[in-house]
């Protein structure tokens, strides 16, 4: 099969490329990219050149044409391209509607226009906003507390709609919260962040009392779910995934506790009890174990990983430590 990845140049496509790659289903690899949070030099792991089967096209799911333009002779699309960092968009809510949703909807026309046969949406889970409850399953109806939520929220039901009417087979990945080292790392993410700080001898801060819940998912275990939802469209035959493992839910303060003990023994952990913590959600992932896909890492392995890259190449520096606008 032929794929196009959207966003392809940012964390989780920097991993998933060379993946798709490697993988003998897989013909060429579109990538449209606008680089504007992404860069070329995330790829570097991809293969290269006359034989490599890649194709880079520089464009914005915002503008139709260029979606249309990279999605001739494909037959997969995996959609990634977004405007990311949920906390932020609260202060960029018309450009993250304008990429998230309206960029979606040219992704999915384009889909129905091309007879694309199979399109695999990045969702999250950061949809479900603040649940009470500790078993959040698909059935769970979202309360999304931000732009980037409320849009992959409203993305999922245009999805939905061409799903419903025939276009094409489609699934959405509900994600949870992404880690781990990557060509396109992100250090806005709670565990990267933690870790970098942890290793530059900075306490590590925790928004409330820590007790809000998320699901972790490594990004090397983000780009294998994508690559087995393109891959194998049959297995996901449901529209909506939750992507991480039940035992792999975890309190922010047991984030801080395990960067600590794996980091730095005796680091200081310091509680902002007046800011907000964001979303809290404890999800099941049961669905996802019918598709036959299974993560492999645990955030303790993830954040182990983390150090060594980064004690080993000197990563940290080119971060800019100022920068505070991380997940909490």
């Amino acid at each position: 099969m032929n794929v196009l990845v959207t966003g392809g140049c940012g964390y989780i496509g920097s991993v998933l490329i060379p993946r798709l790659q490697a993988n003998d289903e897989v013909g060429n690899v579109t990538v449209l990219d606008s680089l504007a949070s992404g860069s070329p030099r995330n790829l570097l792991a991809a293969r290269v050149g006359a034989d490599a089967d890649l194709e880079f096209k520089r464009g914005d799911v915002r503008e139709y044409g260029d979606v249309e333009s990279a999605m001739r002779t494909v037959d997969t699309v995996v959609h990634l391209a977004a405007i990311t960092g949920a906390n932020s968009t609260h202060d960029r809510e018309d450009e993250t509607y304008a990429v998230n949703l309206d960029g979606t909807e040219n992704v999915l026309t384009a889909a129905e226009k091309l007879d694309v046969e199979n399109v695999v949406f990045a969702s999250s889970c950061n949809n479900y906003g603040r649940a009470t409850s500790t078993d959040i399953d698909e059935e769970t109806e979202p309360d999304p507390l931000n732009p980037y939520a409320e849009t992959k929220h409203e993305a999922e039901r245009l999805l939905s709609d061409h799903v419903a009417a025939g276009d094409f087979d489609g699934t959405a990945l509900r994600m949870s919260t992404n880690y781990g080292y990557a060509p396109g790392i992100r250090f806005n993410l709670v565990v990267n962040y933690f870790v970098f700080r942890a290793l530059t001898d900075r306490p590590l801060t925790v928004y409330g009392d820590g007790s809000n819940w998320r699901p972790f998912i490594h990004v090397r275990d983000a780009a294998r779910a994508f690559e087995h939802a393109a891959c194998n469209p049959d297995a996901w035959s449901e529209l909506v995934y939750n992507v991480g493992a039940n035992d792999e839910n975890y309190r922010i303060a047991e984030i801080a506790e395990i960067v600590r003990d794996e980091v730095d023994g005796d680091l200081d952990i310091t509680y902002l009890e007046d800011e907000h913590p964001g979303p809290s959600y404890h999800v099941n992932f049961d669905r996802l174990a019918e598709t036959g896909f299974e993560p492999k890492w645990t955030v303790r392995d993830g954040v182990r990983d983390l150090a060594d890259r980064f004690t080993s190449s000197g990563e940290p520096t080119e971060f800019n430590a100022a920068d505070e606008s991380f997940e909490p």
